[in-house]
């Protein structure tokens, strides 16, 4: 199988080293995210141990599809029915670019117009829809007149952990947070800090990350679990995966995580999201002056307010850039939305890449240490 792991925009090189640091084949960067290639289970492995990926995508076949019916002649050539019987739920999504046809929603309409209708030729009955919660997860990407029709292994998007009830008011995606991780150059073994953590999720994903908890080990179901081909054998070899990581997060060794917040509820927030995640994070109840300093060169990795969905004080970003000049020993990666808080920071960044925070287009910053 030729996979697909997605990406958001910019973070492809990343997703493209974790994977390769993960031992999967093939890795190749694209626009969008990450080629790779195995049997299934490598799919499912990726679903499983993946921190940056939006979602794993299993495409099954590229056609011409300058026209609603080019469209669903292409559907038609695969065997849906190795995927879903008329007792399974379906959705279908697309997206589209450069291309005479051009709503979305009309596209991913005619894809399952045609797999239902091939079961229903087929097996004398049709699958129903489930646009929340379906067994079976279609992707359509229609660029340049050529669709992919691919398969989501996951079914919920892979940021969900599983771990976070409560994001709070400005939450930080889980894949967003452990791109952070990664880029910042964090090597898992230095102490590592979020002194504005709001609901702890840079923290926790340091936490999971350092312990060699796979990401999606709490999550109760993948998508590829509910699929018509999933039978004995291949729940067998997906329970030997999961024990797998089960052994490995058992092999956890000790790390200093800190995650600071002077406001109560969102710490109270943190500390419930980290028991969930079942890791060990120290909290830190007060204002990032007065977190305590490492007593060796570690890394501040933060995601401070962008006066946008949360509103700072006047002289927050004075403040802050003096405390992080008091930290001059340690790394400092900031995703920021406010470029006035870059220019307040008397230290010029060894790396400034741009990112999305959702909708929103922000920074990077990555500060080196000052010896």
């Amino acid at each position: 199988m030729n996979f697909f792991a997605t990406a958001a925009k910019n973070t492809e090189p990343a997703l493209r080293d974790e994977l390769r640091e993960l031992g999967f084949e093939g890795v190749r960067c694209d626009r969008g995210g990450v080629h790779f290639r195995g049997d299934w289970p490598e799919g499912w492995r990726c679903c499983l141990w993946s921190r940056i990926a939006m979602a794993v995508l299993a495409p099954l076949a590229e056609f011409e599809a300058p026209t609603p019916e080019a469209l669903g002649e292409g559907v038609a050539t695969v065997d849906w029915t190795a995927f879903l019987t008329p007792k399974h739920t379906l959705a279908a999504r697309a997206v589209c670019r450069s291309s005479r046809l051009t709503h979305s929603g009309y596209v991913a309409l005619r894809v399952k117009d045609a797999i239902v209708d091939q079961l229903r030729a087929r097996c004398g009955a049709r699958p129903s829809v489930n646009r929340d919660d379906p067994d079976v997860s279609v992707f359509v990407r229609l660029a340049n007149d050529r669709a992919t029709i691919a398969l989501d292994l996951a079914g919920a998007p892979l940021h969900r952990r599983g771990y976070r009830l409560d994001g709070g008011p400005a939450p930080l995606k889980e894949t967003l947070a452990a791109t952070l991780l990664r880029m910042s150059g964090w090597d898992r073994r230095a102490p590592l800090a979020d002194p504005l953590c709001g609901s702890g999720t840079i923290a926790i994903e340091a936490a999971l990350w350092a312990a060699g908890v796979a990401p999606g080990r709490l999550r109760e179901r993948f998508g590829f679990e509910r699929w018509a081909c999933h039978g004995e054998a291949e729940a067998a070899r997906w329970r030997a995966l999961r024990a797998e990581a089960e052994a490995r997060a058992a092999a956890a060794t000790e790390f200093e995580i800190v995650a600071g917040d002077r406001d109560s509820d969102a710490l109270r927030s943190a500390e419930a999201n980290a028991r969930r995640a079942g890791v060990r994070v120290r909290f830190h109840r007060g204002s990032f002056e007065t977190l305590p300093a490492f007593d060796r060169p570690g890394f501040i990795v933060t995601n401070p307010p962008y006066d946008r969905r949360l509103a700072v004080e006047g002289d927050f970003h004075e403040r802050f850039a003096a405390f992080l000049n008091e930290r001059a020993g340690d790394t400092v990666a900031l995703l920021t939305g406010n470029p006035a808080l870059s220019r307040t920071i008397r230290r010029k960044p060894a790396l400034a890449r741009t990112l999305f925070n959702g909708d929103l287009e922000c920074r990077l910053l990555v500060y080196p240490p000052r010896h």
